[in-house]
């Protein structure tokens, strides 16, 4: 992240004293580097130290940083806590990740934080950037939520990929994309597509991130692997998207009217948000370990299927006129203007 921040023309001031604690954090999930990073009381003692020092004017906090909620309101300071994903669909997930990561302390010897409610509910506003109509109905009490859209960038190093097919082909295309990062990533997985759309008449790009090894897939003639490559033009071509079911790929394959085959990972909200591809119509759910024989099945329902086409361009259409970016700086600023 403070590589992104530098690069966009700020200035990013890295957290790194959980360190000094880790040997005291075992068990998970999360992984015990993760939990430390999110809980250590070394590293709420740096964000006092970096508050002061710096004297802002508002306090931006990740859902998923308690550390840096239990302290937020000692500041006197007005803070905005962001959600990533659904909120209200996923709430008793929520909690209990949030617990889990304040089980991971408590082991490691310190005393306990807040649950994710307390946390949440301490701050002058949450800002969720999915959509509302798309959530649960919002829990009593939780009137500091604002829903503004989702927030869909490609990474800098996502290139336009050259892809071997004209783009006059009227071959239907797949997207494969999956969690890249090295707790989540799952080269098995992209094999098991792979093999499973090797049959299919589909073209097939998937891209895999910096973990995969391509030398070591075998990739079949209907399909290209590429590390990184951006989504954007290859779903304005896509018939369908098989994903982990991450809350960003799902927004951007519903914007661009493309159904899913979602194969959930360890993610959090990934499980939630493959049984709302079931739920909205838009697309199936199987499982991480699905067999390339169940993918292909899978796959060609949802080619031959109309309606799931269908049903994701409505919600797509409805998703689109969000500006999650624009949304969520009215609501900072809003913030700092009370």
């Amino acid at each position: 992240m403070t590589d992104r921040i530098d690069r966009a023309g700020f200035r990013s001031i890295g957290v790194s004293s959980s360190d000094s604690d880790l040997p005291r954090y075992s068990g998970g999930p999360p992984v015990p580097p993760l939990a430390c990073y999110l809980t250590s009381p070394n590293v709420s003692d740096e964000l006092k130290r970096i508050i002061k020092a710096q004297q802002p004017g508002v306090l931006l906090v990740d859902a998923m940083f308690p550390a840096a909620l239990a302290i937020s309101p000692t500041f006197g300071l007005p803070t905005v806590v962001f959600s990533h994903t659904f909120l209200f669909r996923q709430m008793e997930t929520w909690r209990n990740v949030i617990a889990q990561l304040g089980a991971m302390r408590v082991d490691a010897g310190f005393d306990p934080l807040p649950d994710a409610d307390a946390l949440w509910l301490s701050q002058t506003r949450m800002i969720v950037t999915s959509v509302k109509e798309l959530e649960a109905p919002a829990l009593p009490g939780w009137e500091k939520v604002r829903h503004v859209g989702p927030i869909i960038e490609d990474e800098s190093i996502a290139q336009t990929a050259d892809l071997p097919w004209d783009a006059s082909d009227p071959t239907p295309m797949a997207l494969v994309s999956f969690a890249t990062a090295k707790g989540q990533f799952s080269q098995d997985k992209i094999q098991r597509v792979l093999d499973g759309l090797a049959a299919v008449p589909i073209h097939v790009v998937a891209t895999t991130g910096v973990h995969a090894v391509l030398e070591d897939l075998r990739i079949p003639g209907n399909a290209v692997a590429l590390k990184y490559a951006a989504h954007n033009p290859i779903l304005r071509r896509a018939a369908l998207c098989v994903t982990h079911g991450g809350h960003g790929t799902l927004m951007r394959s519903l914007i661009h009217g493309v159904p899913m085959l979602v194969l959930p990972g360890t993610g959090h909200d990934q499980l939630p948000n493959s049984k709302a591809v079931d739920e909205w119509g838009v697309g199936k759910a199987l499982a991480g370990d699905a067999t390339p024989t169940e993918i292909s099945i899978a796959a060609q329902s949802l080619l031959n299927t109309a309606s799931f086409s269908e049903e994701a361009k409505r919600l797509g259409q409805m998703i689109s006129p969000y500006d999650g970016a624009e949304n969520a700086a009215t609501e900072i600023e809003a913030v700092l203007q009370a």
